[in-house]
């Protein structure tokens, strides 16, 4: 970076200021307590105000009273529409506005917290962790099979002869330096990861910025601008964010990858590591909801969208018809007058003529001799049973399949719950998992990813290629669950 770029960044970006403000502590303090260690992705303004005056009346109590004599809004408006640290917002349907912090607050936590003094730097697992990424990039992106195979092959020695030490009862378990040294360096990467997904969501709001900017000063035809904005929403899912973000985001509802994860933190807590962080025991559930709130604000930026679109092709109709409505005006007006200084022009005065020769002939539609054979009288004694025999699907039984598949999670797929409990009655109970309408459950079809769901049948294994169907607790379900 030269002298250029860093004074532009000095005097220009967010997280630049918030460093140098005379307030510093007071934002970043409140907004990490409130905002981070919560990991909560809007707060409502009147809990925001109401915890910020606490804060405010405590430090003035310890620090003076004029230490911060403004109140607790002004300090948010500053905070907002100032220096860009909150985004202050309306949801749907509701007139309370709500706050959320910026991304560049995050990146100045975590510049400050790199600033504490560690008694302990560990450096193994991170030389690890590089030695991992660079087999993956190299052997991932080898096309060349014999080199794959002898890869795998390495791979697979090295195990076996760990497994024949084990077996010998020869176990190397690691020391107490080293399990500190990579639980830092785990703590480390599962909290930027969080900061990462309201980057990702300013991302996405840039680009739905742009777009807004480009219909409002479109000038060519409708067609080319549908064209060009909906090519624009589909590169967010093709761009490498988009697509690395989807990636993480279908092995995070991986259930056997959630079970994995859940085990694994459990038995992280047993361990005797210094320095641990409780909160970290957890952090699966933290990634959720915030991969969560990304795909919400993703598909609320698509509906909002949408609306602008449908309000900007009304208002183009309206000129329309303000044309219209004034060219009959002009034209009434005209007809009154006695003198009207308006004349009608022809272009042809010619009649079209057509000749009855032009015409086809009548032809005559041809007939089909139907063969019909008299009905003859049934036998009286039959097996009626085989009409008794028809299939019930028990809609009670189907949703408890999907609450017990939910579980503590907040989301599960149809495919996982077809894999736990197979179908025994073919596509009719395959529509009802579809209709299931049970108060808190919603279900959300994906329609820009598929899958295959299968069952046995006498004819054969049976597959339908499906959006896929995810079943997800409401909003007011979880809600009244979090206690």
């Amino acid at each position: 970076m030269d002298y250029d770029e860093i004074e532009q960044l000095r005097e220009r970006h967010p997280a630049w200021r918030l460093l140098s403000a005379s307030n510093v502590a007071l934002v970043l303090g409140f907004l990490s307590r409130v905002f981070v260690e919560r990991n909560v992705g809007d707060l409502p303004a009147s809990e925001v105000v109401g915890e910020l005056d606490d804060e405010l009346y405590a430090l003035n109590q310890r620090l003076g009273e004029d230490r911060f004599p403004r109140p607790a809004q002004a300090y948010l408006d500053e905070w907002t529409s100032e220096r860009g640290w909150l985004r202050k917002f309306y949801q749907p349907g509701s007139d309370e506005p709500r706050y959320d912090i910026s991304p560049v607050v995050e990146k100045a936590l975590l510049w400050v917290e790199e600033l504490r003094g560690r008694d302990f730097v560990g450096t193994e697992s991170r030389f690890n962790t590089i030695f991992e990424l660079l087999r993956q990039m190299v052997f991932g992106a080898d096309d060349d099979p014999d080199r794959r195979l002898a890869e795998l092959r390495r791979r697979r020695d090295e195990i076996d002869a760990e497994i024949a030490r084990v077996e010998r009862g020869e176990v190397t378990v690691l020391d107490s330096a080293s399990l500190r040294d990579r639980y830092q360096q785990f703590s480390q990467t599962a909290r930027e990861l969080l900061s990462d997904f309201r980057e990702v969501e300013e991302n996405f709001r840039q680009l739905d910025r742009h777009l807004r900017q480009k219909i409002a000063g479109w000038t060519e035809s409708k067609g080319s601008l549908l064209d060009d904005v909906l090519g624009s929403r589909h590169s967010i899912a093709e761009s490498d964010q988009g697509r690395s973000f989807q990636a993480f985001y279908d092995l995070l509802l991986s259930h056997q990858r959630q079970d994995e994860l859940t085990d694994l933190l459990d038995r992280l807590r047993t361990l005797d590591i210094a320095g641990r962080d409780d909160r970290l025991s957890r952090v699966h559930y933290d990634w959720i909801e915030a991969s969560e709130r990304t795909q919400s604000t993703v598909r609320l930026l698509s509906e909002q969208l949408r609306r602008f679109l449908d309000d900007h092709v009304w208002l183009d109709n309206r000129r329309v018809f303000d044309l219209l409505r004034a060219v009959e005006a002009k034209a009434l007006h005209l007809r009154q007058l006695r003198d009207p200084p308006v004349s009608t022009e022809m272009d042809d005065d010619r009649i079209s003529a057509h000749l009855p020769m032009e015409r086809p002939l009548h032809r005559r539609p041809g007939t089909t001799a139907l063969h019909s054979e008299r009905a003859e009288a049934g036998a009286e004694d039959f097996d009626a049973s085989v009409l008794e025999a028809q299939a019930y699907v028990d809609r009670d039984e189907l949703a408890r399949r999907v609450f017990a598949g939910l579980g503590p999670r907040t989301q599960v797929g149809l495919r996982d719950i077809v894999s736990d409990a197979p179908l025994q009655h073919g596509l009719a109970e395959l529509i009802g998992y579809l209709s299931l309408g049970e108060p808190g459950l919603a279900t959300v079809f994906d329609g820009e990813r598929r899958e295959l769901i299968g069952w046995a049948a006498s004819e054969g294994e049976r597959l339908v290629d499906m959006p896929r169907v995810t079943f997800t607790r409401d909003r007011a379900d979880r809600m009244t669950e979090a206690p």
